[in-house]
């Protein structure tokens, strides 16, 4: 059934043009912390969703137990956080985020003439420590694309290799850690490793690009998406703006098939410039950065999961079904 959706996506519904595809319904995000009952340093990080082309976030609800609560805005990323703290001993530790969203299907095809990349835009071509593009990830770059090659044709070249030349690993806990140095001498795993690899390479190329965390949205009109956290990647087309691709859902959707790459051609073809309706972005770029307020136990790898802290020191948060619980339902509207 999803090949069935994504082939009559792929192929623009010929029969006429249509609005693009969209889901509506209500997410429910709830967490709960297990501290100890005396503990007066409980704080919680929820990744919290805006509105933007492809998404509409109304209705938004704030529940808890909790002492204080706030939402704020990350500076390096301009990402969002609701933020919940207990400052008091307590038997229990819990915060719902409730929203409303409509999430229509991306489409940025780059095809207007390119021009020079904007100044605000340049951080997006900078290596970072866990977005390398230097020594190994510059000499794979290298070897995919030509000086000669426009912006657009870049990003394309970087993305048939990534679809080539990784493969999805369906025993890798969560979305992966993006380790890019790791990740191009394995070759495999999950959707944080395929689109850091994406947005190393297309950087050390001279593309922009970033990642985008986000969450999949549920196909049956109630469905548990405690498991659905989702991350793919974007490049800037000076000239036509951000451009999404996800090679992880390629690579996903050909396991899951048991599909060659030449069987995955209109897979392939509808991820570069287009992803579905099925998912909303929760946060961009930034990696190996502090929130807001910032957290105490170090530099956080990407924002994408709940996140907390008890004490100063970090709970476990990529299987996050320890001392730190979540869950995230959906409800079609």
């Amino acid at each position: 059934m999803i090949r069935i959706v994504v082939l009559m996506l792929a192929a623009g519904l010929a029969t006429g043009v249509l609005a693009s595809p969209e889901r509506r319904g209500e997410v429910a995000l709830t967490v709960s912390v297990d501290a100890p009952k005396d503990s007066t340093d409980v704080r919680v990080w929820i990744p919290y969703p805006v509105s933007d082309d492809n998404q509409d976030i109304s209705r938004v609800r704030i529940e808890g137990d909790f002492t204080a609560s706030g939402v704020y805005r990350e500076k390096q990323t301009g990402n969002l956080a609701l933020y919940a703290e207990w400052t008091k001993p307590s038997d229990h530790r819990t915060l719902a985020l409730v929203f409303d969203v409509t999430a229509r299907e991306a489409v940025n095809s780059p095809d207007a003439p390119e021009q020079a990349i904007p100044v605000e835009i340049q951080r997006y071509l900078q290596g970072t420590e866990l977005i390398p593009t230097d020594g190994k990830v510059r000499e794979v770059a290298e070897s995919i694309v030509s000086a000669n090659d426009s912006v657009s044709e870049k990003g394309r070249k970087v993305y048939q290799w990534v679809v080539e030349n990784t493969v999805r690993d369906p025993q890798v806990q969560g979305c992966g850690t993006g380790d890019v140095e790791v990740m191009l001498s394995k070759r495999a795993g999950k959707c944080a490793d395929i689109s850091s690899v994406f947005v190393a390479l297309a950087r050390a190329a001279g593309v922009p690009a970033r990642e985008v965390f986000g969450l999949r949205l549920g196909k049956e009109d109630v469905a548990d998406m405690t498991g659905g956290h989702h991350c793919w990647a974007e490049f800037y087309v000076p000239g036509s703006g951000w451009v999404p691709a996800d090679p992880a859902d390629v690579r996903k959707l050909m396991l899951v098939e048991g599909l060659e790459l030449d069987e995955a051609d209109n897979y392939q073809d509808y991820y570069f410039g287009k992803v579905d309706q099925y998912r909303i972005a929760l946060a961009r770029g930034g990696r190996g950065y502090y929130l807001n307020p910032p957290q105490a136990d170090g530099p956080l790898n990407y924002f994408m999961y709940p996140y907390a802290e008890v004490d100063g020191r970090a709970l476990e948060w990529l299987a996050a079904q320890q001392d730190l619980k979540y869950s995230v339902s959906f409800r079609a509207l």
